[in-house]
Formats: C-alpha cells, structure tokens, sequence
C-alpha cells in the first residue's frame, strides 16, 4: 500500500496531463498498465519489457505499479525479507546518531498534510530500516544522503518491502557511494564534464574557466536527485528511470540539465562562486521526460567505456559497480536495437537533421552507435536473472552481478 496518497500518483510530463486530448491520454495511459501488468503476469517475468515500460514516457505511472515492479527491477524475491535483527541497533550502531539528524531533518521529503503521528511513526521505521541494512553489510558506509533515498523507497513501497529492496540497491547501485572514502564517488563525478565536452564544448570550455569542478552535482547524484526536488512525482519518475538503467545513468542525467541550462550558465559571470551557485539551485519546472529521453541518447552514444579515459581516474573503473557492466556492454553489440530510445532520438529530431549527429560536436564520429543501441540503456543487470537468452554469457553474467 502506498504511503504518500496525501501527494497522489501521477505521471510528470505535460503531455500526459490530458487537457484537450484527454481521451488520447487516458488510452495511452491504460494501454500501458496493460502491457505492465502482461509483462508481469508473464512466466517468467517479462522484465526486459518492465525496463521498456520504466524508461518509456510517464515511467510506471503509479506506487501500486511501482510496488509491483520495482521489485523486478532489482532481482529481489518479496517473499524472502531480510531477518530482523534481535540486537539492539540503535545502541550498538556507530551510526545511529549521525541517521538520527538526518531523519530528523527530513521533514520536507514526507507528503504535505501527512499527520505528525504518522510521520514521526515512518521515521522511525526509516532509522531501524537503514540501521537494519548497515548491520546486515558492514563492508557498507553510511553517507549522508542515503537517507534521501531510503525514504523514497518507504513512501512508495512501504515498510516490509524497503529493507530488501534498498539492500539490494546499496550493494549494487549504490555500491560505490558507500565506501569507506569519497575515491569512486568522485570517480563517477568525473565523468559528468567529459559528456558535456562531446556535445557542447563551449559550455564545457566555459566551466572549465570557471573552474566550477563538479562537487555541484554530488547532492544530485548520492541521492538519486531525491535531495533537491520539491515534487515527489518527478523523484519517482526519476527513479524508474534510474532503477531500470546503468548504474552510471544519473550521472548522464545529471549532464543533460546542466546542457539544458546552457544559456543560463553562459550568462554567468565566469567565475566558480557564480556558476556553482547558479547549478547547485535546480529548477522545479524542467521537462523531465526530454531531459530523460536525452540521457537516454547520450549513454548511448558515449557510453562509460568510452569516457574512462578522459575521467581522469581510469584505474579506479574496475573497483566500481559501472565496470561490472563491462562484459553486458560488449554483449548488448549483438543484440537487435533498442526500439523505445531510438524512435524517441528521432522523434526529436527535425527531419533535415535526421541525417547528422545533432548531439555530438564536430570532432566525433559516433552516431553509428545509434545503429547498435542493443540493450545497454533498456536493459540492466538485473534483468538478466528473468530474461531468456541465447547468448552464452547471461548466465555466467547474472551470477556475477547477483553473488
């Protein structure tokens, strides 16, 4: 049952408000929750299709959906949770009292009207879950901001499902936010102005004056964004997208707003306390379904592989949850074109423009990727475990990814 019916479901683009093509709307919006609710009622789980269904416009439309799919997403069985524990947590964790201010500052993330008893009741279960997690993996280090990303869960998925759902996320994920030190966290931030040097080299140039670096993202990115949206539609929206995709994604979503922002960044005065002043306040209106759409694309385009170089930071790509993805990579070549991403990257294109790479800059010759989209963006690990496959490697990649 979902717990933020104060702030309702719904999709969070315009063009699935309905208005004056209301009815078109509510079509689309049922053909869908029918080719969800076929894709889970398949045997096995059609979860390449779930994938499709998360990326694609509206993401998966509502909690209870969620609540169904979400699950899927990470490989995780409901009916195994993880035991509770019989220790005292709160008492013996080094952590309790660093998650205790952190919940207690996180009044804003719960839905508004919600009663105070009720809240103050979830955020207990939000310190006893995450404490729950932590005793369970010790190789595991609580950050600030896992919070952030708890509590969406809670409030979507509720209480019983949370612990095993986070779990899995934190050991996969998340893995590298939860390290003893920042090293892989910063790592993937390193990849944020290499995407943004492919497709726009004066806004990267421009930054690079500034010498703004990245640390305006690190909120965005160890929070899934949950940190800094006011509407928890578009965090669930995100978090669909997210959860069906490569673990490097919200680092390429990360890029696309700063790309989207351009003209705002280039209006700055060039200098770091200007630009990472400008960056660090995300607009509550942007158009999140092109923005994800767009992401899309450019993973596709310049994938990690492709950007381990230029991140300054290649030796540490193979102790990070991305490089487990390496072999799917190569994998995801042989596999027929992902239809979702590339009819939408035409879609957006104008037709005299269909025949050029409007993404790239001038020096780069990558557009035949979109010939080869395989699975990378619409599939992710955790689809492999339901997939059938006639490639030799699923198998031996599903237990690597899920030990």
């Amino acid at each position: 049952m979902a717990l933020r019916s104060a702030q309702g479901d719904g999709p969070t683009s315009s063009r699935w408000d309905g208005g004056a093509e209301k009815t078109d709307f509510n079509a689309k919006r049922k053909k869908k929750v029918a080719e969800i609710h076929q894709a889970l009622n398949s045997d096995p789980t059609d979860v390449a299709a779930l994938r499709r269904m998360a990326i694609s416009e509206g993401g998966l439309l509502t909690d209870e959906i969620r609540q169904k799919v979400w699950p899927k997403l990470l490989n995780v069985n409901t009916n195994d949770p993880p035991p509770i524990s019989g220790k005292n947590l709160r008492q013996g964790s080094k952590d309790y009292q660093q998650v205790l201010l952190d919940v207690r500052r996180s009044l804003r993330r719960f839905p508004p009207g919600m009663p105070e008893k009720q809240r103050e009741g979830l955020q207990e279960e939000l310190i006893d879950i995450i404490l729950l997690i932590l005793e369970r993996n010790p190789q595991l280090h609580y950050y600030q901001g896992y919070h952030d990303i708890v509590v969406t869960f809670l409030l979507v998925v509720g209480e019983k499902l949370t612990p095993s759902l986070v779990e899995k996320l934190s050991t996969h994920h998340l893995r590298d936010f939860m390290d003893p030190t920042m090293d892989n966290t910063k790592h993937i931030l390193n990849y944020l102005m290499p995407i943004i040097d492919q497709v726009n080299p004066e806004l990267h140039d421009f930054m690079q004056c500034a010498e703004v670096g990245t640390i305006f993202a690190l909120s965005w990115l160890i929070t899934w964004f949950g940190h800094v949206l006011s509407d928890f539609r578009h965090v669930v929206r995100l978090y669909d997208f997210f959860l069906a995709c490569h673990p490097l994604m919200p680092i390429y979503f990360a890029a696309v707003i700063v790309l989207y922002r351009e003209q705002e960044v280039l209006d700055c005065d060039c200098d770091m306390a200007s630009v990472h002043h400008l960056l660090s306040q995300i607009p509550q209106d942007l158009p999140y379904e092109t923005l994800i759409s767009r992401a899309g694309d450019l993973f596709v385009q310049f994938p990690p592989s492709e950007l381990a170089r230029e991140a300054s930071a290649q030796q540490q790509a193979e102790k990070t949850a991305a490089s487990t993805f390496k072999d799917f990579e190569l994998a995801s070549a042989q596999q027929r074109p992902d239809t979702v991403l590339r009819q939408r990257f035409r879609g957006f294109l104008r037709p005299e423009d269909r025949t050029k790479d409007v993404l790239t800059k001038p020096r780069t010759n990558r557009f035949v990727k979109l010939a080869v989209m395989g699975l990378t963006v619409a599939l992710g690990a955790a689809a492999l475990a339901v997939v059938k496959s006639a490639l030799e490697w699923a198998p031996k990649f599903q237990l690597q990814l899920f030990p």
